[in-house]
């Protein structure tokens, strides 16, 4: 019955697929800017291989060549639903951003880890101890992933999803997510009562109160229900056992917005199951606790069997009860009906068979993919080890590599440094784009000696500074990052370090210090995972080059080299007694993009032109000025691009009849809410919007 069930919702959402493709709906760009340069060429190269066949792509783009754009103009001519690959919350954001800027009237969606803090569940048997799972969930951010995935499974074709890897982390099966899935409209008969056990399973919650998102209230046959996805809320009327009709309303007042003649009301979690799927996976989980206790009594560890017991017969009586317990997703393979060591559903099942898949910056996101098996497999296995959770609780995981590999479908990897694994896929069919629409062209790679290279440092650090340019130092090591900030503290360099040790959020500070003009120099290890995109930087040095590994490989030159890219007098020096191979090739490659860039030049007579600063797009993320088809909840966030006043402009801008406490309070209030969205640089700025306003209103006392 259940597989029937199954079966059938499947089959309703392929034709409902089937019903949206052929009602043509198509991507449509939006921008005030036409391809230039190398783009037209990538973008149609890009276009003609897929179109041909092709399942694995590469786009060699060199920082500040418009890869964001590129893509863009790629999805819009294959019109095909596309997912959107990053390594990271903040990179993810950033395409968010302008991938909506981009594609106004089509779906783009944003899906990445909800936690704003998680301590996963962990046993270490050196120490004999347990550390039990600790999380804070992200409300907003919940919402969004739900958002999305119900935009996917709608069968729309003109959507965007941009998310991190938690994309391939174990969700809920899309066959019980759709079924579960309400949709009624003016007209329907359906039981009064049925519908409010509907309402239940999706995991909606009746009150009495005030709404929020996934509760309904019941006034005699009129109920009133707030969508769990975008703060949406219905008044659904009853006539006996019919709908009589269906209003959008305020959730505050109740007042009617809209008439309606039908909705889809989504389910609340993305883990969401049967009534039938709950009874078959409890009565197996009380099997194979039996298994598991016998074979721990049989090798006579009578406290790992204790342990086990207790523990699932505590979370079975809650299950049963309330229809979760803590660590539920630890049990997911009997609510998904999956067999041992199958994987997990994920986002990528939601997606139809042609979508398009873009992974940004490939040469680090696939090394990331790989390795997240790893590190979560072995964490279970202590786990199941010490009988603190059954074996089934191995198999809610991440996917494997060859799993990523067998899901993926028609794919661009994007990376101005592509690795092998990237190359070797595309079959050595790399498209180039070095080209910029600025005009910039490469910074020049110089190599200096290490004799006497701190005072040579001092010496470029001196001559940029004093033209109001910032620099960037990399590293070998933490120690030696810190190291020479005090030594460049003692002699007056102002300046800051930055490694893994720092807090997230003080990163984040210390970058938007360095854009405020605090301070000159950024030393650090390796300062590509922070995501640095600052124009303002116009030289990076390069200590102990000649050191060959990880930071010091091709790859890792030619990325750290790309951050002075951005600037019109950009440059990178290279301190070392030795040129490694890294470093020669890094070279070479270099000049020649640098003698292809300046021909372009030339041959256009186009003057270069400083890059401007990009932002991190989490404004954007939460803006309310989301459309109706995204449903997002809403921040009213200002524009983070706009740069406010110092104190001598706001002294100059603002009247002295003007209430500078309201604008103080406003200021306060952006604070707040640009914090509580996690765009924790936009939040930086209206702090210090803030003290200055407050430094001027004591000024004028």
């Amino acid at each position: 019955m259940l597989i029937l069930c199954g079966t059938f919702a499947l089959i309703q959402f392929a034709c409902i697929a089937i019903l949206v493709y052929l009602c043509g709906m198509d991507f449509k760009l939006v921008s005030d800017y036409s391809p230039t340069g190398d783009q037209p060429e990538a973008i149609s190269g890009l276009v003609r291989s897929i179109r041909s066949g092709s399942e694995h792509n590469t786009l060699l783009g060199v920082t500040g060549s418009g890869k964001t754009f590129t893509v863009a103009n790629v999805i819009a001519e294959l019109n095909r639903p596309t997912l959107v690959l990053s390594h990271n919350k903040t990179l993810a954001a950033q395409l968010y951003g302008e991938f909506k800027n981009f594609f106004p009237d089509n779906a783009v969606e944003y899906f990445v880890s909800y936690y704003d803090y998680y301590q996963p569940e962990a046993y270490l048997p050196a120490t004999d101890t347990y550390i039990e799972k600790d999380l804070a969930i992200n409300a907003e951010i919940e919402k969004m992933r739900l958002s999305a995935t119900s935009e996917l499974l709608s069968g729309r074709r003109d959507i965007i999803v941009v998310s991190s890897v938690s994309c391939l982390y174990g969700i809920g099966n899309p066959a019980d997510f759709h079924a579960t899935s309400i949709d009624i409209k003016v007209g329907d008969v359906v039981s009064y009562k049925h519908f409010l056990y509907r309402l239940v399973e999706a995991l909606y919650t009746r009150t009495e109160r005030e709404l929020s998102p996934a509760t309904f209230r019941v006034t005699g046959d009129t109920i009133d229900i707030m969508s769990a996805i975008g703060n949406k809320c219905y008044r659904v009327m009853f006539f006996d056992n019919e709908i009589e009709a269906i209003h959008s309303i305020d959730a505050v007042s109740g007042c009617r917005l809209e008439t309606l003649q039908e909705i889809t009301i989504f389910p609340a979690n993305l883990f969401v199951t049967t009534k039938e799927r709950i009874a078959t996976a409890v009565s197996q989980i009380y099997l194979d606790m039996g298994k598991q206790v016998a074979f721990f009594e049989s090798e006579g560890r009578t406290a790992e069997a204790q342990r086990l017991k207790q523990r699932v017969e505590y979370d079975l009586e809650m299950i049963k009860e309330l229809g979760y317990c803590p660590g539920i997703e630890n049990y997911s393979r009997y609510f998904d009906g999956r067999k041992a060591g199958t994987r997990p559903f994920c986002l990528l099942d939601y997606f139809p068979k042609d979508y398009l898949m873009v992974i940004d910056e490939s040469h680090v996101t696939i090394p990331q993919v790989r390795a997240m098996y790893g590190g979560d497999r072995a964490r279970k296995e202590n786990l199941v080890e010490y009988g603190f959770r059954l074996p089934a609780a191995k198999d809610n995981r991440p996917l494997k590599f060859e799993e990523f590999e067998q899901l993926h479908g028609t794919t661009i990897y994007v990376s101005a440094t592509p690795a092998d694994y990237e190359i070797v896929k595309s079959e050595s069919v790399v498209i180039e784009q070095v080209i910029r629409p600025t005009g910039l062209i490469d910074p020049p790679l110089e190599v200096r000696v290490t004799n006497n290279q701190i005072d040579d440092l001092l010496e470029e650090i001196d001559f940029y500074a004093k033209r109001d340019d910032k620099i960037i130092v990399t590293t070998i090591t933490k120690r030696m990052a810190e190291e020479l900030s005090k030594y460049l503290d003692r002699v007056g360099v102002r300046n800051r370090y930055i490694h893994s040790d720092i807090d997230t959020l003080e990163r984040v500070q210390i970058l938007e210090d360095l854009r405020a003009g605090m301070f000159d120099v950024l030393i650090g290890v390796n300062l590509l995972r922070e995501g640095i995109d600052l124009p303002e930087v116009a030289l990076v040095a390069i200590l102990d080059a000649d050191k060959e590994g990880i930071l010091r490989n091709v790859r890792a030159i030619t990325q750290i080299a790309g951050r002075a890219a951005r600037h019109s007098n950009g440059n990178v020096i290279m301190y070392a007694d030795k040129c490694t191979d890294s470093m020669r090739i890094a070279i070479e490659e270099s000049n020649r993009r640098r003698e292809k860039q300046v021909r372009y030049n030339m041959e256009h007579a186009m003057l270069p032109h400083k890059a401007q600063r990009s932002g991190t797009g989490q404004s954007l993320l939460l803006s309310n000025a989301e459309s109706a088809d995204n449903r997002v909840a809403a921040y009213n966030l200002p524009n983070e691009n706009i740069d406010y006043p110092m104190a001598a402009d706001i002294a100059k801008t603002y009247a002295a009849s003007e209430n500078i406490d309201a604008l103080i309070t406003k200021a306060k209030a952006d604070m707040e809410r640009a914090a509580k969205s996690l765009d924790f640089l936009a939040a930086a700025r209206y702090r210090d919007r803030m003290y200055e306003l407050q430094k001027l209103k004591d000024e004028r006392k």
